[in-house]
């Protein structure tokens, strides 16, 4: 997934008024303002109410759904194998957002999160907070090289504190 696929994905779904916000690794790129690394995806943040219509919008672009489905994330794949994850989210109560696990438990966005913004090529793009992102890709999951250096970068960039478990040595 290159930098120019993904301004033209993004500048399409703009002009459908779909708002998507930048997560993942473009998002911490987009975010340092630099492709540190080769992305084989692209993942989008959404409003799970407008999960029909971004569908639509990448179908025309050559995208089909290959898995998931709503509530939670689906993703969708064009015929050369590049990639789009949505993570559709709705309010809660509070005005955070919360996003449906595949396993039906309950990840929030805080509204906050939403305010971010990145740019790739020099473009302005949409993004999750650096520290919102740093919580997205740091939490969950056991990191491999690439994300440890997603989260070392925007820790250093944006004076956020590295998470403990990052400070362990690899062995």
């Amino acid at each position: 997934m290159d930098e120019e696929r993904v301004l033209d994905l993004l500048a399409r779904l703009a002009a459908a008024e779909i708002d998507v916000w930048l997560d993942g690794g473009w998002g911490v790129d987009a975010l340092l303002a630099e492709q540190t690394r080769a992305h084989d995806d692209l993942d989008l943040v959404s409003w799970i109410e407008d999960s029909n219509r971004l569908e639509e919008v990448l179908a025309e672009c050559g995208y089909r759904t290959a898995g998931g489905g709503l509530p939670s994330s689906f993703e969708l794949v064009d015929d050369t194998g590049h990639q789009v994850d949505v993570h559709p989210v709705a309010f809660d109560d509070q005005g955070d957002c919360i996003y449906v696990m595949a396993d039906g438990s309950r990840w929030v966005y805080p509204a906050a999160g939403f305010g971010g913004s990145g740019s790739i090529v020099s473009q302005a793009v949409p993004c999750l907070t650096p520290e919102v992102m740093l919580v997205n890709h740091s939490t969950g999951y056991a990191l491999d090289a690439d994300h440890e250096r997603d989260v070392t970068a925007l820790c250093e960039r944006f004076g956020l504190p590295l998470p403990s478990f990052a400070r362990v040595p690899r062995r």
